[in-house]
């Protein structure tokens, strides 16, 4: 992949991770603490119910032992019904409270997944660009779907479970010593032999549930981005190479989750085995004392039923903290996101619109590089007069594109400023600054949804007679209503229901409608016909005047009319001058100039 996702936050900042959870919890306070009173409530109801059922029992031994001693009607059949009746009605009122309990913490974790992307929504719009460069798409929307929807189920599971469990434990223990404390010792004994291993088994996985997560991230980037290069891929038989790297990140994913999986999957039957041990333990030992009178047939069925109810909470327990584990790493990946590093906005001084923008810009003594200590414009210094119109050529790599980044505030400076008409950038928010500008890219990006709809972004709030207008203007309106349903027919997920011509016609009258007062053109007609080219450039003539205009181009004819040619190499400027100066001077642009139209297989960047 084009860029590699880092590994999730080390488990020292698994506090940290929990008490930014806690805070995403904290809102439904009210809602947890019901959850936890309906889990308590129906525990109590089936704890009680071997106890009360034991008193039947009891009746019926007595009874049985009556009859053997020759009563008639020994065994109170009424008494013993009546029990069973009320365990009937213990038993469903607390079926009736876990109902409720799972809704409630059901409609809990769906909020708080809510919570989440939007959270990790609106903090994609306030990262900087640098943040993109070096991930992969794929995996912040891993972050953003396969994360949050672990975090949702994990949550509303180990909640409910941690809840009900933690009640059942008590309440049995309580119920056990009831009816005797050297069984229930015996009991208790088993839990922290269970939980040793458990402890070893959590320690031993939790590595592997978090590169799991983080795999399924690189797989996803690795899928995000074959698909969207579909056919360059196919175009340059690429689909074995695509497969190999796709095998390659699928098995670290399938070896981690396997891994963890089995660790994981080890805990259940390790605690059953010990659990019953302990079961037999207790079988052995409650039979010689029911043998001896000391405690009831009626009580010896309850306690058995008790230690089952006490085992298979801690059982669910050591299963649940497979889930946990699940949340710990996805909640990593997502709050390691959200806790990245925003673009910072200084202080203030002014609004743009109070600085009566013209459009004269000043770039002095600029410095800039994408990684520190690896520089790509080193000293650049420019005066550009409002209206103006500047072409900015160069091969590629020596830093053209850059500087429009920069001047959009997509990135910021290691040193020295840009001014506008005498105010310095860092004095305006990047929104206000980016309103007056006007960009038409080399890489179209157009949305899922209607023709006129893709160019009003450029102007949310223009009438449909500005739309047309503009379009007339791009030179686009003449193709739009060729097509079925015109301005109202709908582009596909992935534009791909136009051409690539079209989308940058589209781009164009985006901008148009912008009404910019600087324009910033990143070849923008590269990927038109010669024809279509001449008709986008009188619209861009047209657009240009009175504008400062910014033009990037590879194809040399399109810059011949620019006020000023700027000629950059290894992020400096190596020439500067109109075109019939830079000519005469048979310098760094004549040769760029003319090996283009000598040899026109050859481009310049």
């Amino acid at each position: 992949m084009s860029k590699t996702s880092h590994h999730p936050t080390s488990a020292k900042d698994f506090k940290a991770g929990m008490m930014m959870l806690l805070s995403y919890l904290s809102p439904f306070r009210w809602r947890l603490a019901a959850v936890a009173f309906l889990a308590v409530g129906a525990t109590l109801f089936n704890i009680v119910g071997p106890k009360i059922l034991a008193t039947a029992i009891d009746e019926l031994v007595a009874g049985i032992s009556r009859t053997m001693q020759g009563e008639s009607h020994a065994i109170d059949f009424h008494f013993i019904g009546m029990i069973i009746i009320f365990l009937a009605g213990l038993y469903l009122l607390g079926a009736m409270f876990s109902y409720i309990q799972g809704h409630v913490m059901a409609d809990v974790a769906t909020k708080i997944s809510y919570s989440l992307r939007n959270a990790v929504m609106n903090k994609i719009n306030r990262m900087p660009l640098g943040y993109f460069h070096r991930n992969s798409q794929g995996d912040v929307l891993s972050r953003m779907t396969n994360d949050v929807d672990t975090m949702e189920q994990s949550l509303s599971q180990i909640i409910t479970q941690l809840l009900t469990s933690l009640a059942t434990v008590i309440g049995v223990v309580v119920m056990m010593l009831t009816i005797n404390w050297q069984l229930t010792l015996i009991a208790i004994v088993m839990v922290p032999v269970s939980m040793v291993f458990v402890m070893v088994l959590v320690r031993v996985s939790q590595k592997h549930f978090r590169n799991q997560q983080h795999f399924l991230g690189r797989v996803n980037g690795h899928v995000e981005e074959m698909y969207g290069g579909h056919m360059v891929m196919k175009a340059f038989n690429g689909e074995k190479k695509a497969l190999e790297q796709f095998d390659r990140e699928n098995g670290e994913l399938a070896a981690h989750a396997k891994k963890a999986e089995f660790f994981s999957g080890l805990m259940m039957p390790i605690t059953m085995i010990i659990s019953n041990l302990g079961y037999v333990v207790i079988c052995i030992v409650g039979g010689t004392m029911a043998a001896n009178g000391r405690v009831s047939i009626g009580d010896i069925q309850a306690f058995i039923q008790y230690v089952r109810n006490f085992t298979q909470p801690i059982m669910q327990m050591a299963n649940m903290s497979s889930q946990f584990q699940r949340l710990v790493a996805a909640s990593e990946r997502v709050f390691d996101f959200l806790n990245q590093e925003e673009e910072a906005e200084d202080e203030l001084s002014s609004t743009i619109d109070q600085a009566l923008i013209h459009g004269h810009i000043r770039f002095e003594h600029m410095k800039f590089g994408y990684e520190k200590g690896n520089p790509i414009i080193k000293d650049f210094s420019l005066d550009v007069k409002p209206g103006q119109r500047v072409a900015i050529v160069g091969p590629t790599g020596a830093g053209k594109t850059t500087i429009v980044k920069l001047l959009m505030r997509f990135y910021d400076l290691d040193g020295g400023r840009i001014l506008i008409d005498g105010h310095d950038l860092t004095a305006f928010k990047r929104q206000d600054i980016r309103s007056k500008f006007g960009m038409v890219l080399q890489d179209t990006w157009l949305f899922n949804g209607t023709i006129m709809d893709n160019i009003r972004y450029g102007s949310l709030n223009a009438s449909d007679n500005a739309v047309f207008k503009a379009a007339m203007e791009a030179q686009v309106d003449h193709f739009v209503r060729t097509l079925p349903e015109g301005y109202r027919m709908e582009l596909n997920e992935e534009t791909s229901n136009v051409s690539q011509g079209q989308k940058q016609l589209l781009t164009i009258a985006r901008a148009i409608l912008a009404n910019p007062k600087v324009l910033i053109l990143d070849e923008a007609t590269s990927s038109v016909d010669t024809r279509t080219e001449i008709l986008i450039q009188k619209a861009m003539d047209k657009l240009m005047e009175g504008r400062t205009s910014f033009i990037i181009a590879h194809r040399l004819s399109t810059v011949r009319n620019a006020d000023m040619i700027l000629c950059m190499d290894q992020g400096d400027i190596v020439e500067q001058g109109t075109h019939d100066e830079l000519i005469r001077k048979g310098g760094f642009y004549a040769n760029l100039y003319n090996s283009q139209f000598d040899q026109p297989e050859v481009v310049a960047g």
